[in-house]
């Protein structure tokens, strides 16, 4: 496809350019920081060509791509350029405390996977071909080639305290220098030769691959910085500023950060391992059932931190990975059944595609465009995945790399101490694309309204205009009348605003319902001509989180003329000081006349 189109849509859809404060991509997905999160059009960006989902999610607006975002990515940075550096975030969704814990975990430990990753399924592929007896582990190649894989995990501390201070927003260099002293390799010889600090006994701890003192490292530094920076005169910041970060920064973590470090990156993994002790296949084969629903709420990042400090403290883990073996390819197999079931061509396209990005490894395509929104395709992943991860939990199967379990990244499996690890994670592979591949082939049926818009796309152009009545009992006024600059201006499209005599709002034609915004109030319509129409209910409303708003209608069903679509309280919507104007904006005619009801 070409991006260059998309792009431009997305950005307007997000705001503009100046709504723009930032943009970065995780492996799918655009995640824009704006200044202004109401006037991301959501419904408008799901049906944009290569987008699959939006949501606004911990502090940012996540549009959904798939396996293309890197392209899309670069194709609207080239539309955007420099952004203005004075840009500042504003109407920013207020996170709950644990939306913020997470953000901040995720901030720190996401950056690190590609590291980690790469260098893990490089020692397991060393591993398989000296196995093989490809290649001697005698061999000066093989020596330096492992030297490699093993170098981002023994000096995981220092990424770590990269990351962190990006995240927390502080000077990285003096962040990693004062970080790099635990793994000095004279400090390294002090603490096992054991040293004091004023007095005090220095734990002796092997800082090499731990993360979590670094973290605390790192937040006590970025406290600090922020701190002496106000106190501190201008003329001698430069090294000032610094000195003393690093002078009170490395003692106190030497003295109590750094032990506190350990012992709670220890005692995640001891918890873990010690609920996969106690429960055996059942834990595996119960977080593989689940994790469809943990990744689609973003709580699989959670365990981020468990994987990580497992696989640099232990060299393997035992269940998160293989469970998400077992989740992985149960996605795949149930893409690649419903696309040999379904009739629907573009829900076939869909799924091969998402199948193919699942088989790999990268799952979201599949969830967001496929399982999610379909129980007879969330159903058979997740009784896949259960019995599938039970099976692999049987096994007790290892993974040796910390990456997305795919085809391409199998070797993730390989143990030098057991090879059968390695062939029963083939064996699992094999259960999960052939049990999701048959259960997709039982449970999917084209729904009725799939079969129904079939069968409604073969007729669009027999219709040549879409006639729209007002989807509410009120006294209608012009669309520039209505207060609210994005709309007014007419930059969503044309249409037209309804002051409510009361709180009941229906389909005003038929059409298919293609969005419901999670706080109800906003519904996305595509009409039998194929014109897209937006029903915004109130100015700002989406700041009441769903309060006063009863959504009728669930996204995919076909809706009559005067069908309720949503009913509100008018005057709750006044009291909370809000306008309750009610906005029909078409936000894509697709080259078809669609006419506004009369005053």
């Amino acid at each position: 496809m070409k991006y260059t189109a998309s792009a431009k849509q997305i950005i307007e859809q997000v705001g503009g350019r100046e709504n723009i404060v930032k943009l970065i991509h995780c492996s799918t997905r655009l995640r824009f920081t704006l200044v202004d999160f109401d006037k991301a059009n959501l419904d408008a960006l799901k049906q944009i060509e290569g987008v699959l989902g939006a949501v606004i999610a911990s502090g940012q607006c996540q549009v959904i791509i798939g396996n293309a975002v890197v392209e899309m990515f670069d194709a609207i940075n080239a539309e955007l350029g420099q952004l203005d550096d004075n840009q500042k975030a504003g109407n920013v969704p207020k996170q709950k405390w644990y939306e913020v814990f997470l953000d901040y975990l995720v901030g720190i430990f996401q950056p690190l996977i590609p590291a980690i990753a790469g260098a893990g399924v490089l020692k397991s592929l060393l591993i398989l071909f000296s196995t093989l007896g490809w290649m001697s582990d005698k061999s000066q190649t093989y020596v330096i080639f492992n030297f490699i894989g093993s170098a981002p995990l023994y000096f995981l501390p220092l990424l770590v305290a990269v990351t962190t201070a990006q995240k927390f927003n502080v000077n990285i260099l003096v962040a990693l220098a004062t970080v790099s002293t635990l793994v000095y390799p004279d400090m390294v010889t002090a603490l096992t030769k054991g040293t004091s600090l004023f007095g005090l006994h220095v734990t002796n701890i092997t800082y090499a691959s731990q993360v979590f003192p670094a973290i605390l490292a790192v937040i006590l530094y970025a406290f600090l910085e922020k701190y002496i920076t106000k106190f501190c005169p201008k003329p001698v910041r430069i090294f000032l500023v610094p000195l003393l970060c690093m002078a009170i920064t490395v003692p106190i973590t030497l003295l109590l950060l750094g032990p506190l470090g350990f012992v709670f990156g220890e005692g995640i993994a001891k918890v873990i391992l010690f609920l996969f002790g106690k429960f055996g296949w059942l834990a595996t084969a119960i977080l593989a059932a689940i994790l469809p629903l943990m990744v689609a709420t973003g709580m699989h990042k959670a365990m981020l931190p468990y994987a990580v400090s497992t696989m640099t403290s232990a060299g393997s883990e035992v269940l998160y990975l293989p469970a998400s073996l077992a989740h992985n390819i149960s996605e795949s197999g149930v893409c690649f059944g419903i696309a040999l079931r379904t009739r629907d061509e573009r829900t076939r396209a869909t799924a091969i595609s998402a199948g193919i990005s699942a088989l790999f490894g990268i799952t979201e395509p599949a969830l967001y465009g496929v399982t999610l929104q379909n129980k007879r395709a969330l159903v058979p992943v997740m009784i896949s995945s259960g019995i599938t991860g039970g099976i692999i939990g049987l096994f007790a199967i290892k993974a040796f790399a910390l990456v997305g379990p795919g085809i391409a990244s199998m070797t993730m499996y390989v143990d030098k101490n057991n090879s059968s690890n390695f062939m029963y994670a083939w064996i699992a592979f094999a259960i999960a694309i052939v049990l999701s591949f048959v259960l997709a082939l039982f449970f999917w049926k084209d729904s009725e309204s799939e079969k129904n818009i079939k069968d409604e796309d073969t007729k669009k152009a027999e219709f040549a205009e879409t006639t729209l009545e007002a989807p509410v009992n009120g006294q209608m006024m012009p669309l520039t009348d209505v207060k609210d600059d994005v709309f007014s201006s007419g930059v969503l499209g044309e249409g037209f605003g309804i002051q409510p005599l009361d709180g009941t709002v229906f389909a005003p034609t038929k059409a298919k319902v293609v969005m419901v915004y999670e706080t109800g109030h906003a519904v996305g319509l595509l009409t039998e001509s194929g014109a897209e129409v937006l029903i915004h209910i109130g100015i700002d409303t989406v700041k009441m989180n769903g309060d006063g708003f009863n959504v009728k209608v669930k996204e995919n069903q076909i809706v009559d003329p005067g069908e309720t679509l949503v009913e509100f309280d008018v005057d709750k919507v006044r009291n909370a000081g809000y306008d309750p104007t009610v906005v029909v904006i078409v936000t894509n005619s697709n080259g078809k006349k669609v006419n506004f009801p009369r005053n």
